[in-house]
């Protein structure tokens, strides 16, 4: 909040009767404002930015809806409604505004929805908005004040029920109905490529269906082109900076390419975990949230280094085949860490104990 402070010009102008131009009228201002730096005015605000991640998403989410049917949309909208609902709710509660207008609580019930198989019960992303809003979010203090991602946050407190987060929908299954909860034999369940890579083997999709999405896997991860379009989109609108993702995806590059599963086709094995699961999604749109990821450029570029590093370590050693929801979760903790080490040093500030 901005300070005003009165005060008056006539000190001013006695000191300067005083000195060689005091023949010289010097004009004051009767009030000074004061703010907090930095001191910049930007049209931008939590709303705009906001509104531009989700343009970035709706590509690559209508193109899940595209493949796994209409029940895609019943996903999503219970997701966003009960995260937009739960925000209100908490922020009355607690006796704080009700700012459901920044559209906030809508990007972490899509991104929620998008990190969700398809066939999940409708009930399942009420249970994830409740814990990605009021328990990671506003009982921190609200939007900037949670120290991990609510969106994966929420995906990973999920897999207490791991058997419906790990029952993906077949490529070309299109999923109609929308009941509460799916009958068995409601839907024809696929391995994931990841599951293949796991084992070190090349998955039966393309290249190609790696990269526009006809593949398994949850709803807003599996077309690697649109992810990485909406991901430039934010790049373009200076919404992120490139450290994180191009760090994550880097170092994800690397070690796959130097250490394949698969002996003999480093460069095939390495573009299928580029393409396949979370990795694009979580790159740009989850490593990159403003309040769980470094402030410096250095710290952003060890932050994404570091999620690349335990992806391909989680893959390749975990008992589940995918890495990215934990490996940002796990980093997230190291923020603070990380901006400690990172931080340049203040002006006049010490530096090894002297001055």
């Amino acid at each position: 909040m901005d300070n005003k402070i009165e005060t008056s010009a006539a000190p001013v102008m006695d000191a300067a009767s005083e000195s060689p131009d005091a023949g010289r009228k010097i004009k004051m201002p009767e009030i000074l404002t004061v703010s907090p730096s930095p001191h910049i005015v930007s049209p931008d605000t939590t709303a705009t930015v906001m509104f531009d991640v989700i343009l970035a998403l709706l590509p690559a989410f209508l193109w899940g809806v595209y493949v796994f049917g209409i029940r895609a949309l019943a996903v999503m909208a219970v997701s966003v409604a009960a995260c937009v609902g739960f925000e209100a709710a908490a922020q009355f509660l607690l006796h704080r505004p009700v700012t459901i207008r920044d559209l906030s609580a809508v990007v972490t019930g899509l991104l929620l929805a998008m990190n969700l198989p398809v066939s999940v019960p409708l009930w399942m992303p009420v249970v994830g908005g409740f814990f990605a809003i009021v328990v990671v979010k506003q009982l921190f203090g609200g939007i900037g004040c949670n120290f991990v991602n609510p969106a994966l946050a929420a995906r990973v407190f999920l897999f207490s029920w791991a058997s419906e987060m790990t029952a993906f929908s077949a490529d070309g299954e299109k999923v109609t109905s929308l009941a509460p909860v799916l009958a068995e034999g409601d839907i024809v369940a696929s391995a994931t490529p990841l599951a293949s890579l796991k084992t070190g083997e090349i998955p039966p999709e393309t290249i190609i269906d790696m990269v526009l999405g006809y593949k398994a896997g949850c709803i807003g991860e599996v077309s690697a082109l649109l992810l990485l379009a909406g991901g430039i989109f934010l790049l373009v609108q200076r919404v992120i900076t490139w450290h994180i993702p191009v760090a994550y995806i880097g170092t994800v590059a690397l070690m796959t390419f130097l250490f394949p599963k698969s002996a003999g086709m480093p460069v095939e094995f390495m573009l299928y975990e580029l393409l396949a699961g979370g990795l694009m999604l979580g790159a740009f749109f989850m490593a990159t949230d403003y309040a769980t990821s470094p402030v410096t450029p250095v710290g952003r570029l060890i932050f994404g280094m570091g999620c690349g590093l335990l992806t391909v370590l989680i893959r390749y050693f975990g008992a589940y085949p995918e890495g990215v929801s934990f490996s940002i979760l796990v980093m997230n903790l190291l923020v603070w860490y990380i901006d400690k080490a990172t931080m340049p040093r203040r002006f006049g500030g010490k530096s090894d104990g002297k001055k």
